[in-house]
């Protein structure tokens, strides 16, 4: 699936964001006022596009309808972003890029984790190494669609771990997602990584939601 130049440029791109959490922000900052007070535990964040029409239509049909050409568009667009704030050193080039998790019969049930198919778009790109077997989910939460920032922390409260902790000491890492909303999912898989011994860990995410 390929968008023409004028459709490409129609997206809800961002403009100007929280270097730290990729908050949409009236100018760019390295941090909103959001993480001045309670940073979170990854470093910096990459989401190129804001969530909205149309974004808001595609992440959901490549989500959980299964509509694969959609997603390799959405890997496209990350893989470029990410490409293009590699060269601009914003933040540590990551050694490893980990996708988001899902709990093994969630994932069975989907069929497949769109965290890891943008990934591997990613990974093919930037000739970065994706590996899905270091970060685990281990709890099946109730999703996280519907719940408040609070809930959402104490549903995830120690869902994930490493099964190979050895393997991220001293990695600077790239979490890849489809959507950043409160950050509580990537935040509780950061902690994991940094408790394992990852250096450090930034955020790579096709959307944030305003």
């Amino acid at each position: 699936m390929q968008l023409c130049a004028g459709c490409e440029a129609d997206l809800p791109w961002q403009q100007a964001c929280c270097q730290r959490c990729a908050l949409p922000l009236p100018q760019a900052a390295a941090q909103c006022g959001r993480c001045l007070k309670a940073p979170p535990p990854f470093s910096h964040a990459l989401a190129p596009l804001i969530y909205r029409f149309p974004v808001d239509s595609l992440i959901p049909a490549f989500k959980y309808h299964d509509q694969t050409t959609i997603g390799r568009l959405l890997g496209q667009l990350l893989a470029e972003a990410a490409a293009d704030w590699l060269q601009q050193d914003i933040a540590p080039c990551p050694d490893l890029l980990l996708p988001v998790p899902m709990h093994r019969k969630r994932q069975a049930q989907r069929g497949y984790n769109q965290a890891y198919e943008l990934a591997r778009d990613v990974a093919a790109r930037t000739n970065l190494s994706c590996r899905p077997d270091l970060l685990e989910r281990t709890q099946a939460t109730l999703p996280q669609q519907g719940l408040d920032a609070k809930a959402r922390r104490q549903n995830l409260r120690g869902a994930f771990s490493c099964p190979e902790p050895g393997q991220l000491q001293n990695r600077h890492l790239a979490l890849i997602d489809d959507v950043m909303t409160t950050g509580v999912t990537l935040g509780e898989a950061s902690r994991t990584l940094l408790r394992a011994g990852a250096a450090s860990v930034q955020v790579w995410c096709v959307a944030r939601t305003p």
